[in-house]
This record gives C-alpha cells, sequence and structure tokens, in this order.
C-alpha cells in the first residue's frame, strides 16, 4: 500500500512541475560569480538540468556516463547540460576543484543556499529535468542505475520529433 502511494505522489509531482517555466533565481557558476537561471539557454533547443552533489555515488556515476556520451548527443540533438550542485555552504568551494579533475564538457553551477533546489522540488539526487524550446520543465526523473543516461536522450529525442 505505501509504495502504491509513492508512486501516485511521484506520479502527481511529474505532473505538476510538467510545464512549468523554470523560475528565474540567483545561483552561482563555477568560480562563486552570480548567476541568473534566466541565462539558463540554448537558442530553441532542449536543456537538461540535473542536480547532483561531491558526495552522491550514483550523481556522479550518471554524470561521468553523460560525459562520456555527451558531445554526440550534442552533435545529435543540440542539447545543452547543466550540471547543479547542491554541496551545501561547508563543501561548496570543494566544487570547482572536484569538476576540473572530472574534465566534464558541460556547464557547472553551484546552489548552495539550495534556493533552485526547493523551488523546484527537488529531494533526491540525481534529479534531472528536461526543458523544452521555451524553457518548461517537460519531463523530471529522479534516481540513477546503470542505462538511465540512455533514457534521458531518449526524452530529448521525443521532445524533439513531438515539440520543435
Amino acid at each position: 500500500m505505501n509504495k502504491l502511494f509513492l508512486f501516485f505522489c511521484l506520479l502527481i509531482s511529474n505532473f505538476i512541475f510538467a510545464q512549468k517555466p523554470l523560475p528565474s533565481i540567483n545561483i552561482f557558476d563555477i568560480n562563486g560569480n552570480v548567476f541568473n537561471t534566466d541565462s539558463i539557454k540554448n537558442e530553441n533547443k532542449p536543456i537538461i538540468i540535473s542536480f547532483w552533489a561531491t558526495w552522491c555515488k550514483p550523481c556522479l556515476q550518471e554524470l561521468n556516463a553523460i560525459s562520456d556520451l555527451y558531445d554526440e548527443w550534442e552533435e545529435m540533438t543540440g542539447v545543452k547540460l547543466y550540471a547543479i550542485s547542491i554541496d551545501d555552504q561547508r563543501t561548496s568551494a570543494t566544487v570547482s576543484s572536484f569538476v576540473k579533475g572530472k574534465n566534464w564538457p558541460f556547464i557547472i553551477l553551484k546552489d548552495p543556499n539550495h534556493d533552485l533546489k526547493r523551488l523546484l522540488g527537488v529531494n533526491n539526487i540525481p534529479h534531472n529535468f528536461i526543458l523544452d524550446k521555451n524553457r518548461d520543465i517537460v519531463w523530471i526523473h529522479t534516481g540513477y542505475s546503470i542505462g538511465s543516461e540512455e533514457e534521458i536522450i531518449e526524452k530529448v529525442k521525443q521532445l524533439l520529433q513531438n515539440d520543435f
């Protein structure tokens, strides 16, 4: 019964956020400069927003898997990924050096005060959103298992076929 209730809660949360625009709020770039989410753009192409943290092993597995495929994804769909760290104030300073060691090809941002995380209802990570050309949230996915990255790119392809 509890699993069924949880399933319906997750299903309803997807409907609540689907087709909502990305909120405008200040977070930070990798260098600690203020970055407004209105700057998250991709010239009328899909955008993936991925919430992660340096201490989250599934997040790192997912971002490493996406990193290996990212150039292909970009070429095939034009998608752009913004990886937003939710490391708090204590660990946020380590994000820059951590990311340099990873050499990830996507844009890294930081939400150390969890303002955007709260506005979007992110409770678990990794947590991904796909935005359409209007910057509306059209798909949400939480968690990672091997191969989940393929589901993400398939949703991007579907979006391109149906919306763009």
